[in-house]
């Protein structure tokens, strides 16, 4: 037998070799993508030269792997060259001194020049090339960028196709974008305090911004880094492209890249435009459905504001629906239902309220209070006037206070109910001036102990005190000072609310129906109880500084 007889080879598409050391099976890589042959004919043409023992595993791996490297499929066997061409017929056979013809190289690049990849022609020969024939190919090819010669080395170990050579691919150039300066994910979320205590009133239903804050900051775009083809060429980068600023309505731009709010409210982000929204407008009404609403600018609800609930706002408050037990504080307050609660609703305004009614309710008001119907058993301040000229226009209890004029249509009612009406006096003004002697006293106070203890001290030698008591004693003198200068700015304000109080004109009461016995009436603090009903009359202070009822 031959030493190493071939049977087959790269123009048949698989060889067999029977060496000393056994059988070898090689299936090359197909080269247009079709196989002459199956598994069952190389299991054949084992059988024709009396190979019966073989590794069926090794023989599928090898025709699945078609990779062009030999693989050891079974133990050496006794054949002769007469047996294997009885076996195969005209298939060639030549002995293994023969020397095989080289794969012939191709490579191939895509049309942007950015990869080259080696394959393999084994019709003519499959004899594996070297790094040099490689490298060769691939300059004749032109390429001269991007060679990894550790992939040649693995690839030419094998008739697998391999990329040989990679471009560097360009970097684009990074977009311009918006940077948001507020987070519109909190929405509807309650708030959470350092404590981890969940706040369900506070459920975040709106982002506000106050004028001049900063919404968003565009970032420019960058220039592309050119890349490299593998034929030296260079490889142009895109750039990153603009984007506009989302400038909405109440924003503007200030420079190039920042957007700023002009004026105070909620922030409305629709994409492409960002905005500030100074009004609010809750499409239903205020309740565990929304928390409590405080914000800066106008406030409409479509319906009630429930019990144990907060609105408040900056601008005006609109409410469609009406108060039950709530507190409500805006500039204007108009309520187109009533205000009821036990004592629990409370209406203060800048300047106006007006509502339908109101029942067991605490209104105060800088301006006028306008009640439509009736008031029962409320307390309300005007620092103007109480008009209630519509409807029933009935004050039945409670307490009622205007700083020039009541105008009303009845006041009490036939059971006699107490209703106190009190005119001539800002409530308002007489607040600040109660709460301003108050502090004031405890001003003079405060300050009068510091002076005597400062004087008990004086007569102590502080060399002999310790540094910590004598910057006690330093810190003690130094606070005599914007004390007393709070108490000089007190007198000052005392005394010129106690002028406005001298000074403020006569207040009246107007009363176009029925007064009931049982109501007090207060006109510049002057007192008088009603005994007797009066009807379509005015109540003033005559010229002796008495209370009188006289003619509508």
């Amino acid at each position: 037998m031959s030493e190493n007889l071939i049977l087959g080879g790269p123009a048949s598409g698989y060889k067999y070799e029977f060496k000393p050391d056994g059988v070898y099976l090689t299936v090359y890589p197909s080269v247009d993508g079709e196989r002459l042959f199956e598994l069952s004919d190389m299991r054949q043409i084992l059988r024709d030269c009396k190979v019966l023992d073989y590794d069926v595993g090794i023989l599928s791996r090898t025709m699945r792997e078609a990779n062009g490297r030999p693989q050891r499929i079974a133990e050496p066997v006794q054949i002769t060259e007469d047996v294997l061409r009885a076996a195969v017929g005209d298939e060639k056979i030549f002995f293994g001194d023969e020397e095989e013809p080289y794969a012939r190289l191709i490579v191939e690049m895509p049309r942007d020049k950015m990869k080259a990849t080696i394959k393999y022609d084994t019709r003519d020969g499959a004899r594996l090339p070297t790094k040099e024939m490689v490298m060769a190919a691939l300059s004749e090819a032109g390429v001269v960028y991007g060679i990894n010669e550790d992939a040649i080395d693995i690839g030419i170990k094998s008739l697998t196709s391999f990329v040989a050579a990679e471009g560097l691919l360009p970097i684009p150039g990074e977009n311009a974008y918006i940077d948001r300066k507020f987070d519109l994910g909190i929405q509807g979320k309650p708030v959470v305090d350092e404590y981890d205590k969940v706040d369900y009133k506070d459920l975040n239903l709106f982002v506000l911004a106050k004028e001049n804050q900063t919404l968003a900051i565009r970032i420019p775009q960058t220039k592309g880094t050119p890349g490299k083809n593998i034929l030296g060429e260079p490889v142009p980068a895109q750039n990153g492209r603009p984007c506009p600023m989302p400038e909405g309505k109440n924003t503007k731009v200030v420079g190039e890249h920042r957007l700023i709010a002009t004026c105070n409210g909620q922030i409305v982000d629709k994409g492409s435009r960002i905005s500030v929204d100074p009004r609010l407008e809750i499409k239903g009404g205020v309740g565990v459905q929304t928390g409590d609403i405080e914000f800066d600018g106008t406030v409409q609800i479509k319906g009630d504001v429930e019990q144990g609930f907060k609105v408040k706002a900056t601008g005006d408050i609109e409410i469609k629906g009406s108060i039950n037990g709530a507190e409500v504080t805006g500039r204007n307050v108009y309520i187109s239902g009533g205000i009821t609660g036990a004592d629990r609703a409370k209406v203060y305004a800048e300047h106006d309220v007006r509502t339908a009614f109101a029942e067991n309710a605490l209104i105060e008001a800088g301006n006028d209070v306008f009640i439509a119907d009736i008031a029962l058993h409320s307390q309300i301040r005007a620092g103007k006037r109480l008009i209630m000229e519509d409807k029933h226009g009935q004050i039945t209890g409670g307490h009622a206070v205007a700083g020039e004029m009541v105008s009303v249509k009845v006041i009490g009612n036939s059971s006699f109910v107490v209703t106190k009406v009190s005119v001539g006096v800002d409530p308002n003004l007489q607040k600040e001036y109660q709460a301003l002697r108050k502090s004031y006293k405890e001003s003079k106070k405060r300050l009068t102990h510091i002076m005597q203890t400062l004087n008990t001290l004086s007569k102590i030698d502080v060399n002999k005190l310790p540094p910590s008591r004598v910057e006690s004693i330093n810190a003690l003198t130094r606070s005599q000072f914007p004390l007393a200068g709070q108490i000089k700015r007190d007198e000052k304000r005392i005394l010129e609310i106690e002028a406005q109080l001298t000074n403020m004109k006569k207040g009246k009461i107007r009363v176009s129906g029925t007064i009931y016995p049982g109501t007090r009436l207060s006109v510049n603090n002057i007192l008088k109880s009603i005994q007797s009903e009066y009807k379509h009359c005015s109540i003033a202070l005559n010229d002796e500084g008495e209370v009188e009822v006289g003619t509508y």
